[in-house]
């Protein structure tokens, strides 16, 4: 049975949340890992493609229907785990294009685009993932499913469908070897005032992820 119509049962079958929890931690880890830095050359492509992984299992809880907690209020966690250092690992790993240009929702009529950060969006969405991750691991099954299905629809499904858009966009202006124009003025640090982020775009992309990829200048 597909999961679009699995609404048509009451139960959710066994595997379908071992499944999604096994796509949460693979995402959790490969992350972590990326934002060590070991291998900056493949870091794009890799979380490129652990996103688009993610989003599946989003896409499997969204066709989903609504999952109703066991308990009518959330048990305590405790603290939330510290991302700062996840963060800060992340924003310099993709300095060069880690702010890109977002339009928060495509059904809201003369909404301008506003700049985000990848590593900030990475950061948030292990965040949500983190703290459904918490009840599977206490054993709160039906309460992880929960989490992670209303935080798909109120946060980290759409902050990880931008981002996507975001690594894509980076891998194929340098794969169709289109290098960007230059960014002047992109960036989210409001306190910046007449600050701008200025540089070259398609030359920094060329140097530090496309000749890693196999590609050259001039090609």
């Amino acid at each position: 049975m597909s999961d679009a119509t699995l609404h048509a049962t009451a139960p959710e079958p066994d595997d379908f949340a071992v499944q999604i929890a096994d796509q949460v931690e693979s995402f959790l880890v490969a992350v972590t890992e990326v934002a060590k830095g070991d291998e900056p050359d493949s870091a794009v492509p890799f979380l490129l493609l652990e996103v688009s992984q993610l989003l599946l299992a989003g896409g499997r809880l969204g066709a989903h229907e609504d999952i109703v907690p066991d308990e009518r209020y959330e048990p305590d966690l405790g603290p939330e785990p510290d991302v700062d250092e996840l963060r800060e690992n992340l924003a310099r790993l993709l300095e060069p294009i880690d702010v890109y240009s977002e339009v928060f929702d495509p059904y809201e009529p003369r909404k301008s685009p506003v700049p985000a950060r990848i590593s900030d969006d990475l950061t948030d969405v292990i965040t949500d993932l983190r703290h459904g991750m918490a009840h599977y691991r206490a054993g709160r099954t039906t309460e992880a499913l929960w989490w992670w299905q209303f935080s798909y629809f109120s946060n980290w499904g759409t902050t990880a469908s931008a981002t996507l858009r975001a690594l894509h966009s980076v891998l194929a202006h340098v794969r169709l070897n289109q290098p960007l124009e230059e960014l002047d003025g992109l960036d989210t640090d409001q306190s910046m005032g007449d600050e701008t982020l200025e540089f070259e775009a398609g030359q920094v992309m060329a140097e530090e992820i496309g000749e890693p990829l196999g590609m050259r200048q001039g090609q």
